[in-house]
């Protein structure tokens, strides 16, 4: 017995009846049976072959900058008519006639599951309320590129010879050019990694609002067209009214009863495998239903993705669940069965011409548009271009209609491969290149100004960039603060930024937080903790502490740009990041993320002004307010020499002000090495540092001359648990002091001195403050100062040094201290 099905191409591009056997669907093994004659292991071997297929032309264009999108499309352009598939043994070898029906089916399923995913990753909150520049820009492009276009379709058919299949296709054309899909928008950039940039997140919020627009637009079409078919008035009202049933049935019952459901889960418990089964029985029942009332499938699978709740809990871990199934393997199947139908050879040339022409227009219309409407934005032309060629992205929209317009046969298949190539391919293949390239030459305009704590003026405002990515980083955060002595001739303005990852959400989020907070996220209710304790300190110093804070959620591959903008917006002088590694109680090291690691190592190279990383340990210590805790705060600043150890000296003479703050200044000499200018630098910052505090007795000065590293990690060891805080600053210059120190450094970050403090088999429970003083584009605003050493024939501006007596091997013994200074101590290390 057999069944007939009609199929698509010669496998794809031609219409064939295709008779196979349905008892038959796997084989019985090579030997008996040549497996690729039978559906399953032939669709497994297709499968394989595509994604195979396509992740090395992804590899190869990587590279080259290009999305992954291009290498799909090529991939099936590869095997269609166009290349390998004009061979006929290939072409009936991995995708004969028989075989086309359950790939199709696969990439339909791909297709829809990848639109609910699109769906539940919108924030329907920001599609409906964007903001005032959104709506200008997504009003004006996407109307203006509608009536421009056809427009100019118009014009051309009237103006240019043509045969009839191209002058139907030319208005079909410029409606899909006038797509600003979100989907595009956000995969491209995402790719790209410009989602958190500002004209990113402007494309991607007004792209969200044209979606709106289309999505209603698009909805209304498929009314009209199901209206026109029926005859009677009843069944005219019900084509109209049945979709707009069921919009009003997701929108009042379906999304509160999921919202309801979730309640009733017990907070902090992951969602349960039963979720994720009755969703997925949703998320077909909807696509019936869309298919039964007249409406595409994907109208179904779009509304109840939209219904879906962003973010954690449900909506994240459907994100994850469907990631690799649908997004990695069934989605790139439907790109590559497009570019299966494409065959170049049935391309003429006037077609190319023709439609080439009408597409570029339509870029260049978009770009325009967002140069004119400058008045209205309030953006310079130069990202004015910028957000027009991100709004000119191609992708899954695109991909969809085309395909939608060859089945009714609005497009021949020569107009389908012309549009799949000039629309799809090439757009992408220029616009990425020129993003890159205009971007990259805004960040080449970076500031030079100094954004330091060592150049900052003592009777000005010291604003501080706070993040921070869990609760129990608070109490030490905060203590760091108060110790930074904000008083009303030189307050501290506090930039809390709480830092999230990005889960189950297709775009960013930056929230600006003040005292009458409206409803924010589910997954960022975490950070009105986090706030609320910041606040605490700023009511606890009211009159001298302000406090700024905000919310990001995005992927930590980009989290490092967020931190590095909003330093710079706010116009901090001081960032501090927490350390990738949580200790417990006990000592061991209890939590590390590789993720965070990463974003503070890209920090530390685009920070716009000096930062440090906290290495918290306060719960080993304890966490008292400095503001009630009666036994002070205790603080050692380690000085070796150079730019971070002066910025860390700097931040220290700070810390010195503070009533309840001791500081003790450690200052490391190597024995019998020397650079007299290099020394003198370094002895005039810590002289003027002991010259302010002269009569301060929280301030303690010491020198520690040693030989070698063994000494300085000796050395080091002795601090122990006698402080709360040691700061240090991160790079040094190569020295004999510092050798075996980084042999076996497990966080370079930190660099040599901070990473051996950070180590736990040191046996160190102080909090570490690791200080990198500003760079500009990589270098330093100062010249660096090599380690300060001893020099025994020069008499410098330590007269108590010159009293060294020597041995006949020189090495240096130690002396008596003048009594001028009571808080000076020297040690030497005489270890041979």
């Amino acid at each position: 017995m057999a069944k007939s099905a009609y199929l698509t191409d010669n496998a794809f591009t031609e219409r064939n009846i295709v008779c196979y056997d349905h008892s038959d669907v796997i084989s019985n093994g090579y030997k008996v049976r040549n497996p690729l004659r039978f559906p399953a292991p032939l669709m497994v071997f297709q499968l394989s072959i595509i994604s195979l297929t396509s992740l090395i032309i992804g590899v190869g264009l990587k590279p080259l900058g290009q999305p992954i999108l291009v290498a799909q499309v090529l991939g099936g352009i590869l095997f269609g008519p166009s290349a390998l598939g004009r061979s006929e043994v290939l072409r009936e070898t991995i995708f004969p006639p028989r075989g086309v029906m359950a790939l199709e089916t696969a990439a339909t399923f791909g297709v829809f599951f990848n639109l609910f995913a699109i769906g539940v990753e919108c924030d329907s909150k920001r599609m409906f309320r964007p903001g005032k520049k959104a709506v200008i820009i997504g009003i004006s492009v996407l109307f203006s590129s509608l009536i421009s276009n056809m427009g100019m379709a118009t014009l051309m058919q009237s103006f240019i010879t043509m045969d009839p299949p191209l002058a139907k296709a030319l208005p079909v054309v410029a409606i899909s050019q006038c797509i600003v899909g979100f989907p595009n928008v956000c995969s491209l950039l995402k790719e790209m990694q410009m989602l958190n940039t500002d004209q990113g997140r402007l494309a991607t919020t007004s792209a969200m609002f044209c979606d709106v627009i289309g999505f209603t637009m698009g909805a209304v079409g498929f009314i009209k067209l199901q209206v026109e078919k029926e005859h009677s008035i009843p069944r005219k009202m019900g084509s109209g009214l049945s979709p707009l049933i069921l919009v009003i049935f997701t929108i009042y019952f379906v999304r509160p009863a999921i919202k309801k459901t979730l309640k009733q889960r017990p907070d902090g418990k992951p969602v349960g495998e039963n979720y994720f089964v009755c969703i997925l029985i949703i998320v077909l029942t909807y696509i019936f239903a869309a298919e039964t009332i007249g409406q595409h499938f994907l109208f179904g699978a779009l509304l109840l993705g939209m219904a879906i709740p962003e973010g954690p809990p449900l909506g994240a871990a459907l994100i994850n669940k469907l990631h690799y199934p649908i997004g990695k393997l069934l989605y790139p199947v439907f790109l590559t069965t497009s570019g299966l139908k494409t065959d170049v050879f049935t391309i003429h040339f006037k077609s190319l011409w023709v439609i080439s022409l009408l597409v570029l227009f339509s870029v260049l219309i978009k770009i325009a548009v967002m140069i004119i409407i400058t008045r209205f934005t309030g953006l310079t032309v130069h990202d004015s271009v910028i957000v027009g060629l991100m709004l000119n992205s191609k992708g899954i929209c695109d991909v969809v209609f085309f395909n939608l317009w060859r089945i009714s046969e609005a497009l021949t298949d020569e107009h389908f491969a012309v549009v799949i190539i000039i629309s799809v391919i090439l757009v992408t293949v220029i616009i990425t290149p020129l993003l890159k390239y205009l971007l990259g030459s805004i960040e080449e305009q970076s500031p030079t100004k100094r954004r330091t704590l060592q150049h900052s003026k003592p009777d000005t405002e010291l604003r501080i960039l706070v993040c921070v990515h869990h609760l129990q980083s608070v109490p030490t955060m905060v203590n760091l603060l108060e110790a930074s002595n904000a008083t009303e001739q030189s307050p501290i303005g506090v930039i809390g930024l709480v830092l999230i990852e990005l889960v189950g959400r297709a775009a960013p989020l930056l929230i600006t937080h003040n005292h009458t907070q409206g409803e924010i996220p589910e997954d960022a209710s975490i950070s009105l903790q986090i706030i609320n304790a910041l606040r605490q300190y700023e009511l606890a110093y009211e009159t001298c502490v302000t406090l700024q804070p905000f919310t990001d959620i995005t992927h930590f591959d980009l989290m490092h740009e967020d931190i590095c903008r909003l330093s710079l917006d706010q116009n901090a002088t001081f960032l501090i990041l927490p350390f990738h590694k949580h200790w417990e109680i006990d000592g061991s090291i209890g939590t590390s993320s590789r993720a965070i690691q990463n974003i503070n190592s890209k920090v530390i190279k685009k920070a716009p002004c000096s930062l440090g990383i906290l290495v918290d340990r306060g719960i080993l210590k304890g966490s008292m307010a400095i503001l009630n805790n009666q036994k002070g705060y205790h603080v050692a600043v380690i000085y070796i020499g150079g730019p971070d150890d002066a910025e860390s000296l700097a931040y220290g003479a700070r810390l010195a002000r503070h009533p309840n703050v001791s500081v003790t200044l450690i200052r490391f000499l190597m024995f019998g090495y020397d650079n007299a200018r290099e020394r003198k630098v370094d002895n005039s910052l810590i002289e003027a540092v002991r010259y302010e505090n002269s009569m301060n007795e929280n301030f303690i000065y010491e020198e520690r001359v040693t030989r070698d590293g063994v000494g300085l990690s000796a050395s080091l060891r002795s601090l122990e648990d006698r402080y709360d805080l040691i700061v240090v600053g991160r790079y040094h210059e190569e020295s004999p002091l510092l050798v075996g120190l980084g042999e076996w450094s497990e966080c370079p970050e930190l660099g040599v001195v901070g990473d051996f403090l950070a180590s736990p088999d040191v046996g160190i429970i102080a909090s570490v403050l690791v200080v990198q003083q500003q760079r500009v584009r990589g270098k330093l605003l100062n010249r660096a100062a090599k380690p300060v050493v001893v020099n025994n024939q020069d008499g410098g501006p330590y007269p108590e040094m010159n009293n060294h007596n020597h041995n006949n091997n020189g090495m240096s013994t130690p002396t008596t201290v003048s009594n001028d200074h009571p808080r000076w101590e020297i040690t030497i290390d005489r270890a041979n």
